[in-house]
């Protein structure tokens, strides 16, 4: 179970574009730079809302055809209810390629309903008015029309989404730049990171819109900036 993080300290991150929490991470050389973020395959399909974060709830899901076997669909909602919030519901679409989604207004609605904030999912996602009515956020690979035969096959397990490994409980941060897997280890920290990143930025920035910008005050800047 992760350290989780307080409904203060969750609201301190999403003051945070996804991109500026990359950069705050960078500066624990906690793992390489190129690593930890999911490709742009996953697009956010509502850019106008906040930044999403919480804690991954895994899932597998097919729809090609229908379940010979189907889960136990209240079982899985209340491993929905009991996991830590605030969460994400992260689904692998095990076809190829994707035919039905999982999402729309039902399950966003009911997803809500159990502590979710949005999903992340290689595969589909429909009803695109009602959940940005709802302010449920939808990452997705695809938009489709048909939930087909839609069905859960697993949840709990590790899973692949846009090119990383997400497990569950993992601290995830989203917005219109797209997915960012936050390291326990340094959750806690991520958030004031950022923020001194940010404010070395604003030294650069600051001279950039100055009025009487000189390259000799942009580089006075830079090495105020690097500390030196």
């Amino acid at each position: 179970m992760p350290n989780l993080l307080t409904a203060a300290q969750i609201a301190e991150l999403q003051k945070f574009a996804t991109p500026s929490i990359s950069n705050g991470i960078e500066t624990f050389n906690i793992r390489p730079r190129n690593q930890g973020f999911m490709s742009p395959e996953i697009r956010c399909m509502f850019p106008e809302m906040p930044p999403m974060v919480g804690y991954a709830f895994t899932v597998k899901i097919r729809a090609a055809y229908q379940a010979e076997q189907p889960r136990n669909m209240g079982e899985y909602r209340r491993a929905v209810l009991a996991a830590p919030g605030p969460k994400i519901i992260v689904v692998q679409d095990l076809d190829d390629p994707v035919i039905g989604s999982l999402w729309g207004e039902v399950n966003g609605n009911v997803h809500k309903a159990l502590g979710a904030v949005g999903t992340v999912t290689n595969g589909g996602v429909r009803d695109l008015n009602e959940a940005r009515a709802l302010g449920f956020h939808f990452f997705a690979k695809e938009v489709l029309v048909s939930h087909a035969y839609v069905h859960v096959e697993d949840w709990g397990a590790p899973v692949e989404v846009g090119g990383l490994t997400i497990k569950p409980g993992d601290l995830l941060h989203g917005d219109l730049h797209g997915v960012i897997h936050m390291p326990d280890e340094i959750a806690h920290d991520i958030a004031a990171a950022t923020a001194e990143v940010e404010r070395k930025e604003r030294i650069v920035i600051n001279a950039c819109q100055s009025p009487d910008f000189s390259i000799e005050k942009l580089e006075a800047a830079f090495k105020e900036m690097r500390g030196y």
